[in-house]
């Protein structure tokens, strides 16, 4: 158990002993009553892991953690039995992760949020729903498995895409989701912005090469998804900057797609693991809640996430799936620019460099 946690047990013990003592509660009745203060908190109809039975959770993530999830669930669920004789069972809601994030703190009660990104968690710790200090709750700084930006090209690549450079080129349509809007292209748009500042150019370099691939952009998705629909599906663009894992899951699935991932420069697209503090509360399932984001570092739940995809902080199996991900000479991190709160107030606030550069564009 965290110190931090262990505060807040011993805090809520204290004041329980302090409210029975006023009431005239014998001594013995209040060190009773203290004992049992972390199992008496929270209220749920589920049975506690002593007793067996079944405890549900409740998991909420972004939609292209479903493959993972899927095979990963059952292996917790079998262990969790055989060490607590106790069923687990699982409600799960994916979707878009900036709604999901919103979902949850309109009240669809998780107990897990497994999210594209910080700044989406980082919400719902805002609207008290997750205790200040989540990302050192887990392993990793709580950061479950990574990925970074990939370039998909038409057949055959007939516009020559290899990098980063290539989507300023006159005539070279780029398809990305509006930052403004989708959690997704936020990511896309820190890696365009450090392909510069990262590699030795400053802040004026970077302004006037993010601006000129926006002017390379002739529609701005809401959504990853929608982005990805405008370029398959409506035939748009020349190039569409996504997700390695999602390139990398679309070919499980036999869609075979040509794609670029720049490797001289790129960004670790970070995505973060948190329990939902208050529900766990109110639910009775922390213990199992805590049990089963431990048991998503572990190898066995590592090499599921990287099955379909994604690159897994566990050391080992990323040696394992080593071929499957191309080394990146210069990886960089979104702490390395500051960490989401500056990233947000300046690129993405209203006012902010993103319009600035949609204004110049003229869109």
């Amino acid at each position: 158990m965290s110190s931090f946690r262990w505060g807040r047990l011993r805090l809520r013990s204290f004041r329980g002993f302090v409210s029975m003592f006023l009431v005239g509660v014998g001594l013995c009745l209040t060190l009773a009553a203290c004992n049992s203060a972390p199992n008496s908190t929270a209220t749920s109809d589920s049975a506690s892991p002593a007793q067996g039975g079944t405890v549900n959770l409740t998991l909420v993530s972004y939609a292209v953690t479903q493959a993972a999830y899927e095979q990963i669930i059952p292996k917790f669920a079998a262990k969790w039995k055989a060490d607590h004789n106790q069923e687990v069972v699982f409600d799960q809601s994916y979707g878009g992760s900036g709604s999901q994030s919103r979902a949850v703190i309109d009240g669809l009660e998780a107990d897990i949020v497994a999210l594209a990104l910080a700044l989406d968690t980082q919400k719902i710790e805002k609207a008290g729903l997750i205790d200040t200090g989540w990302e050192t709750e887990a392993p990793n700084n709580s950061i479950v498995h990574k990925s970074v930006a990939a370039l998909v090209t038409r057949e055959g690549n007939p516009k020559g895409i290899k990098g980063w450079s290539d989507l300023t080129k006159p005539g070279v349509q780029v398809i990305t989701a509006n930052p403004k809007t989708s959690g997704g292209a936020r990511w896309n748009f820190m890696a365009l912005w450090g392909a510069i500042t990262q590699t030795g150019g400053n802040e004026d370099k970077a302004l006037e090469f993010t601006s000129q691939v926006f002017k390379n952009v002739p529609i701005l998705p809401k959504d990853a998804r929608e982005s990805t629909d405008v370029f398959f599906k409506q035939g748009q663009g020349d190039v569409l900057i996504n997700y390695e894992n999602e390139v990398l899951l679309a070919k499980q699935k036999g869609e075979n797609l040509p794609y670029v991932v720049p490797t001289d420069v790129n960004i670790s697209i970070d995505n973060p693991i948190a329990v939902v503090d208050q529900n766990v509360e109110k639910h009775g399932t922390r213990e199992v809640a805590e049990a089963f984001v431990e048991f998503l570092f572990t190898p066995e739940a590592q090499e599921e996430f990287a099955k379909v995809g994604f690159r897994p902080v566990d050391p080992s199996i990323g040696e394992k799936y080593a071929s499957q991900f191309p080394k990146v000479d210069k990886l960089f991190t979104v702490q390395d620019m500051g960490g989401w709160n500056k990233v947000q107030a300046e690129f993405f606030d209203d006012g902010a460099v993103f319009d600035k550069i949609l204004t110049e564009a003229g869109k």
